[in-house]
């Protein structure tokens, strides 16, 4: 995806460096899903609240499988990419399995209000949490830092 290092910055996001995994990008936006899937205080301040800048959870599962297809294969296939390692991947396999069964279960199009609400819903933030926690303390980051509205995210991955 990003053989060339021609256009790419030096920096982090946040602290995570962009050098060494190939697609990083893809590993951006996984991770910027789990941090918001994996954070209560936000699903609260954000997301019941309506605030602007941070999308909604199908927004989030979306950056979690669009571009990795982790809807449809384990992460393992992504170690040395996407994942630094098998640990790694078994972590984001167990949240993304966990918040597509809601997903699927309330509908892509449901409230807010009906993901934090369902039943599984604690499973899933825990799955989260620990998939967002190992992915940014192995990138040299703050786990508990708030997440970043998505203006930060397409600007540090330079989507559109």
């Amino acid at each position: 995806m990003n053989s060339s290092r021609r256009g790419r910055r030096s920096s982090t996001m946040g602290g995570m460096p962009i050098d060494d995994m190939p697609w990083w990008r893809w590993r951006a936006n996984v991770r910027s899903a789990l941090h918001m899937l994996s954070d209560v205080r936000f699903h609260e301040e954000c997301w019941l609240a309506g605030v602007d800048g941070y999308g909604d959870v199908t927004d989030a599962v979306y950056r979690l499988v669009e571009d990795t297809w982790l809807d449809n294969w384990s992460a393992e296939k992504y170690v040395g990419t996407i994942f630094r390692d098998p640990g790694e991947a078994a972590l984001v396999d167990a949240a993304v399995l966990r918040v597509l069964r809601i997903m699927h279960q309330v509908g892509p199009d449901a409230p807010v209000s009906a993901y934090l609400g369902h039943q599984g819903w604690p499973d899933a933030v825990r799955a989260a949490r620990e998939a967002h926690v190992r992915l940014t303390v192995n990138d040299g980051e703050d786990p508990d830092a708030p997440p970043q509205p998505l203006h930060a995210l397409r600007a540090f991955t330079g989507a559109a």
